[in-house]
């Protein structure tokens, strides 16, 4: 085995490893469910197809996968890459073929991001073809980096704090999504999907520049990635230990109804074990006033 495929199989090991349990965690994957797979041709969906395929052949229960593919009709979009790949491979896929490229060209201004509106509308069209075809789970191929992005980029510029969560049930209940790489770092995906050699199809096809917001988030975390590692598996990991009353909002936490209860006997290791005779109180009487007018 030569270095490469090493490296390869450390990283798929590890990728597999980690993508099992954020399954488990949240109870992604059901006896009897069928998993549509979202690939869109970028990095992210082509290792999350080849470790579900992989859940697949090695899981104590039986489900489906299906890859979809939702050509937007972007100009110079190459459609043959995806089937000729699915086929070779022997995977089970669906393309779709809807036009919102024009949709979005249409609604957002010359010189303005697409990604949010064609986001929106990737999503709602793998929504209707879910219940289409009877799939019972949505598999989209955000990892702990885009999830992670998304938290800042509320707080910084919508001032809410929410992110996105590996398990979701749609507004209207019909769908469940779920994010199988929430435990993995971008920067394992991109370095084993390089060393699988899978081809690539990039999403900048309808001109449209990256969010610069998002940007600046990931230029972010890539320093701290350097400055300190480990720091953004923190940020991730305050998601999953939250404290409402320790945090503001209201509505979620009762602070109106705080009352103080002193029936019970103070410990002494709250105060530290230190004397709290009333010879060391402070003598509130003798404290000389300085008149700083």
């Amino acid at each position: 085995m030569n270095t490469q495929q090493a490296i390869s199989n450390k990283l798929e090991k590890k990728i597999r490893h980690l993508t099992g349990k954020a399954v488990s965690d949240y109870k992604m994957i059901e006896e009897g469910d069928k998993i549509l797979c979202a690939i869109s041709g970028g990095k992210d969906s082509f290792v999350m197809l080849d470790i579900l395929l992989h859940l697949k052949r090695v899981a104590p229960i039986k489900f489906d996968v299906i890859a979809v593919n939702l050509d937007q009709k972007q100009p110079g979009f190459p459609e043959h890459i995806l089937p000729n790949y699915l086929e070779e491979k022997g995977i089970d896929y669906y393309i779709i073929d809807k036009d919102t490229y024009s949709v979005v060209k249409q609604k957002v201004p010359e010189g303005k991001t697409t990604c949010s509106l064609c986001s929106r509308l990737r999503r709602g069209s793998l929504y209707g073809f879910a219940e289409k075809i009877g799939a019972t789970k949505i598999a989209l191929g955000h990892h702990m980096d885009d999830i992670v992005e998304t938290l800042m980029m509320n707080m910084f510029n919508n001032a809410k704090l929410k992110a996105m969560p590996p398990k979701l049930l749609s507004d209207d209940k019909r769908n469940v999504v779920i994010r199988p790489l929430s435990y993995c770092r971008e920067k394992d995906i991109e370095q084993l999907s390089e060393l699988k050699n899978y081809p690539i199809i990039p999403c900048n096809l309808c001109g449209s520049q990256e969010n610069l917001q998002r940007k600046q988030i990931k230029h972010m975390l890539n320093t701290w990635d350097q400055e300190s590692s480990g720091r953004v598996e923190s940020v991730f990991k305050s998601t999953q230990s939250v404290s409402l009353s320790q945090l503001s909002d209201h509505d979620l936490y009762n602070f109106s109804a705080l009352t103080i209860d002193r029936t019970a006997e103070p410990k002494e290791q709250e105060f530290g074990g230190a004397d709290i005779s009333s010879s060391n109180l402070i003598d509130v009487k003798n404290i000389e006033i300085i008149d700083a007018s």
